[in-house]
C-alpha cells in the first residue's frame, strides 16, 4: 500500500473564490491549481501593445478585447480548464460580474521559452476545444512573427507570419495586426 498523500480535485467554485483573493493568478486544469510565472517586460510589451491595437480598432463595436487578467473557461470531456491569455477577442461575453469568458473569438498568447510547450500545445488543443474560437494567434517575444491556426471547414490551418512589414488580417472581428505596431517599442535580439 503507498503511503503517498492522495491530492483531491480542487472545485471550480473553491478555485474561483480562491482565486479571486489570490496576489497570484493560477490556471486550472481538471481540478489541480497551477501557479503562473512572471512574464518579461518584453513578452508584457508585446501582450499590452496587442490588447492596445484591438482595443482602438474594436471601439464602439459588439466584440470586445480582453487583456492577460481575464480568464477564458474551456469544458473539455476530461474536464475544465481556466487559462489567462495574453489577449482574447469575446463578443458574446459572460456576464459583467464574472471573471472568466467562455466564446473567445479570438485568443493571442506570446511565447517565452516558459511557456513555448504548453501554448503550442496543451493550450493550442484545448483551445479547439471552443466552439467560438475562430483564431488562435502565437506571437513570438524574442523576434517579430507569429504563427496562426485559423479554423476553416478542414479544421484548423497554420499561417506564418515573419518581420516586421507582416500584417495578420483578422476578418473574423474586423481588425489587423501589423507586426511593426504589435513589436512596437519592443527591443528584439540582434
Amino acid at each position: 500500500m503507498s503511503t503517498a498523500p492522495q491530492l483531491r480535485p480542487v472545485p471550480v467554485d473553491e478555485y474561483l473564490d480562491g482565486e479571486s483573493r489570490a496576489e497570484r493568478k493560477h490556471e486550472y486544469i481538471d481540478g489541480v491549481v497551477y501557479a503562473m510565472v512572471g512574464a518579461t517586460n518584453a513578452h508584457n510589451r508585446v501582450a499590452t501593445n496587442v490588447t492596445g491595437l484591438l482595443h482602438a480598432q474594436l471601439r464602439g463595436k459588439t466584440c470586445q478585447v480582453y487583456n492577460a487578467d481575464a480568464k477564458v473557461r474551456v469544458r473539455l470531456p476530461s474536464g475544465t480548464r481556466f487559462y489567462y491569455p495574453d489577449a482574447s477577442v469575446v463578443c458574446q461575453p459572460n456576464q459583467p460580474g464574472d471573471t472568466f469568458n467562455d466564446a473567445a473569438v479570438v485568443i493571442i498568447e506570446v511565447l517565452s521559452e516558459s511557456t513555448r510547450r504548453t501554448d503550442e500545445h496543451e493550450k493550442r488543443e484545448a483551445y479547439a476545444a471552443i466552439d467560438t474560437l475562430l483564431v488562435y494567434v502565437l506571437l513570438e517575444q524574442d523576434t517579430a512573427a507569429a504563427v496562426v491556426y485559423r479554423r476553416g471547414d478542414a479544421g484548423f490551418a497554420r499561417e506564418v507570419f515573419v518581420g516586421r512589414d507582416a500584417v495578420i488580417p483578422l476578418p473574423e472581428v474586423g481588425c489587423e495586426l501589423r507586426l511593426a505596431d504589435v513589436y512596437a517599442n519592443v527591443v528584439l535580439p540582434e
